[in-house]
């Protein structure tokens, strides 16, 4: 059949890589044993989250958690709060769940899929109080500033998916990428500018250090951290 349907795709780019990684027998276990209670599946339908959580409380969401230390520490801290990680790194998910069964909470579940067709598709719209971004993968080559998570359309989705009044937390270690972000949210009307910090490791804005802060200071790069509010 000819047509317009016809046309090949254009593919989408991607903003990260998917590393499957080796996992270690603690953290296969992990999955095996742990991942039915915590994890989601993801689903072209939007979430519950009243269903999910077994309750209802505001809904933070973090893209890219790593390896999940400081998002457990976060969901401990704050048990009435329900917490969501994104996450396609499956070494780092087992170490997740490995922490939110030594923290012994219940306020947190998992997803292995990209955050961007999540938050077009499972996340309902107005149901986050908060997203956080914590070092995303800089693509410091200007070839691939593409590749950057932080562009107009992750800015729409973030602001479909938050409340009005809730916050978009970034931080990176890379100027360059904090100059594109700067950028890119000056021209982003759905966000005003509510914090912003620029530091060694040391005034963290409302989060725990990270896995990647902590590199990038060995490295000797400053720390950017942004609070945004959804209009």
């Amino acid at each position: 059949m000819n047509g317009a349907d016809d046309k090949p795709r254009k593919r989408t780019i991607r903003s990260f890589v998917r590393r499957s990684g080796r996992l270690t027998e603690s953290q296969q276990r992990a999955l095996d044993e742990l991942w039915p209670r915590f994890g989601l599946e993801y689903s072209p339908e939007t979430m519950d989250f009243e269903s999910v959580f077994g309750r209802d409380a505001p809904v933070t969401l973090e893209i890219g958690f790593g390896n999940g230390d400081s998002l457990v520490r976060m969901a401990a801290a704050n048990p009435e709060r329900n917490y969501l990680g994104i996450e396609v790194h499956e070494p780092g998910i087992g170490h997740c769940l490995i922490g939110i069964r030594e923290a012994g909470i219940g306020n947190l579940r998992l997803i292995n899929h990209d955050a961007i067709e999540v938050l077009e598709q499972q996340i309902p719209p107005g149901s986050l109080d908060r997203i956080n971004l914590y070092f995303p993968d800089p693509w410091p080559k200007k070839r691939h500033h593409k590749r950057r998570i932080v562009q107009p359309r992750f800015l729409d989705l973030c602001a479909k998916a938050l409340i009005p009044g809730g916050t978009l937390q970034i931080a990176t270690d890379w100027d360059n990428y904090a100059e594109h972000i700067d950028g890119t949210l000056d021209e982003a009307a759905s966000f005003a500018l509510g914090e912003r910090r620029v530091h060694d490791g040391d005034q963290p804005l409302d989060r725990p250090q990270t896995k990647f802060e902590r590199r990038g200071l060995t490295r000797g790069h400053r720390i950017h951290d942004w609070c945004f509010v959804r209009n």
